[in-house]
């Protein structure tokens, strides 16, 4: 009896848990079908215009363009980096690498608009230093949202390192293979699901990044989050919740599809 009456508890927990992670996701999405333009309970009926009228704003397509455009760049150019350290953190014997491990992971813990404040501020000293613009613009904008895929990339990569088995690489050193070969042919596809699940995480980190973007974007340059924050300021309508549906579907869509190639249950 105390064992189902344990296990009854438990899995009421977990209902629970689950009920807080996706009230919200469903309330989002059943606000973006009300037809009424202040939001109230019960709805007065259902509609899809508020998916029209987000598509005939010029703001959200163009946010949502520079968005995929940041996010694809920073995906691609901080993915390869955050590999070669985790690889380096893991199969290395450098002195201090627990001490670069917190280092790489520290914007993890770090809240955004810290971040943003941060990379502002360093931004500030480095056009004065240098004498040349890097606030505003779109390489600088890059630049930070780089910053916020490596550490994912570590901590998902090196993830992935730890739990191989290193049995089929010495294997191929001892056949005669060269240490690059080695890695291209044995280590690199073995680390594909921690690749791929760390190059997931940070397109969706980079793409519905808020607090960082808000400080670095320029005039006449704006991200798909940030033109979503401009639109609250002077309207209140399930519009936002439209375009927030479809942020939600392409987010799911991007997960399934990478679970269905490469396990993610196998690296997160």
């Amino acid at each position: 009896m105390m064992v189902a009456a344990r296990r009854i508890l438990f899995r009421g927990w977990v209902l629970l848990a689950y009920l807080a992670i996706f009230a919200p996701v469903v309330m989002i999405v059943t606000i973006s079908f009300f037809q009424q333009e202040i939001v109230s309970f019960p709805p007065e009926g259902l509609t899809l215009r508020w998916y029209w009228n987000a598509w005939q704003r010029p703001e959200f397509a163009r946010g949502f363009v520079s968005s995929l455009q940041i996010a694809a760049l920073a995906t691609v150019i901080g993915v390869p980096i955050g590999t070669a350290a985790a690889l380096a953190l893991v199969r290395s014997s450098l002195p201090g690498r627990g001490a670069f491990n917190s280092l790489l992971l520290g914007p993890l813990a770090v809240p955004g608009v810290v971040a943003g404040a941060a990379l502002y501020m360093f931004y500030v000293r480095t056009e004065n230093f240098l004498d040349q613009d890097i606030i505003a613009t779109l390489g600088g904008l890059i630049a930070g949202h780089t910053l916020l895929t490596i550490p994912w990339t570590v901590r998902l990569v090196a993830a992935s390192l730890q739990g191989l088995d290193r049995a089929a690489e010495e294997a191929a050193a001892n056949l005669g293979a060269r240490p690059f070969t080695v890695f291209r042919r044995v280590t690199l596809p073995m680390m594909r699901p921690g690749i791929v699940a760390a190059s997931m995480f940070s397109f969706i980190q980079s793409f519905e990044n808020l607090d960082l973007t808000m400080l670095l974007v320029g005039p006449g340059r704006s991200t798909l989050p940030v033109a979503m924050l401009s639109y609250l300021e002077f309207r209140i309508d399930p519009t936002l919740a439209a375009v927030a549906t479809v942020q939600i579907l392409l987010v799911g869509i991007l997960m399934a599809v990478t679970d269905h190639f490469v396990k993610l249950s196998r690296v997160i």
